[in-house]
């Protein structure tokens, strides 16, 4: 369990589950982590559980180590310039913010920190997160202390900066592409008989069992789906319709697409 304080800066939903799971994989108890927000109403309910609130950044820094930002793109220039007089070679920031180099953040800070891009996805509320990390002035203990706290929210890799906005597209924009499939399976299921519950069920259950057997087997797709295919089978007639159809294609499009519309954002 970590023995540093932790400062999560942004009491949104994404600040509230990187909180949660900490505590939840025991990296550090409720009473360790301070968030803040400026209206605290909204969040005074996490006080029952332990944690810290408070509406001054300031005071939520002064005793962390880690600082974790989970604000939203446009609040962070100016937060980052009323932290710059209190933030020291001690702290490891954190930036979770989409868009946001750390050429950037550091052009507010004037000081030679640590910092970290962090992109995590929706399923960090479940411990799930597919969470990629790019860093600057970090030594190998600081940013193994990062990689360890995400690894705790699922799993991390380490990537050049120059990537950050493809992993965004991937991995946080790639939750609402699977929920897709998982939509449109679920339909399927419904014409050949089952009810509306059943139908998610198996094919949400369907898709998880398909990415563990990836991730448990160190597999590639094409293995697993060989395991399944038989010649004049269901399966291969199904799957060669669909991608008749332009399943793969129509997918690496829509990829693209987001990355393309990620890259013309101008802040």
């Amino acid at each position: 369990m970590a023995k540093e304080k932790i400062s999560i800066l942004g009491g949104g939903n994404l600040g509230i589950a990187i909180a949660q799971g900490i505590v939840k994989s025991g990296q550090a108890l409720a009473t360790d982590i301070t968030i803040t927000r400026r209206h605290l109403a909204k969040i005074d309910h996490l006080r029952n559980d332990g944690y810290q609130l408070t509406s001054n950044n300031a005071d939520a820094i002064r005793e962390a180590k880690l600082v974790i930002f989970c604000v939203q793109p446009k609040q962070l220039a100016a937060l980052l310039d009323e932290l710059r007089p209190f933030i020291t070679e001690k702290h490891i920031l954190v930036s979770t913010i989409t868009g946001i180099s750390i050429v950037e953040i550091a052009s507010h800070i004037l000081k030679k920190v640590p910092i970290v891009r962090a992109m995590p996805n929706t399923a960090i509320a479940i411990g799930q997160s597919m969470t990629c990390i790019c860093s600057q002035n970090t030594n190998e203990n600081q940013l193994a202390q990062v990689t360890g706290l995400f690894n705790g929210l699922g799993k991390t890799l380490i990537i050049e900066e120059r990537l950050m906005k493809a992993a965004t597209v991937l991995a946080a924009s790639g939750i609402a592409f699977a929920m897709r499939y998982i939509r449109a399976a679920s339909p399927g299921g419904i014409q050949m008989g089952f009810d509306a519950e059943e139908a998610q069920l198996i094919s949400a259950q369907t898709a998880r069992g398909a990415a563990s057997l990836l991730l448990n087997n160190a597999s590639h797709p094409e293995i697993e789906i060989d395991k399944v295919t038989t010649p004049e089978g269901c399966t291969i007639a199904g799957l060669n319709e669909m991608e008749h159809q332009g399943l793969s294609s129509s997918l690496i499009k829509g990829i693209i697409t987001s990355f393309d519309k990620i890259n013309s954002i101008k802040k």
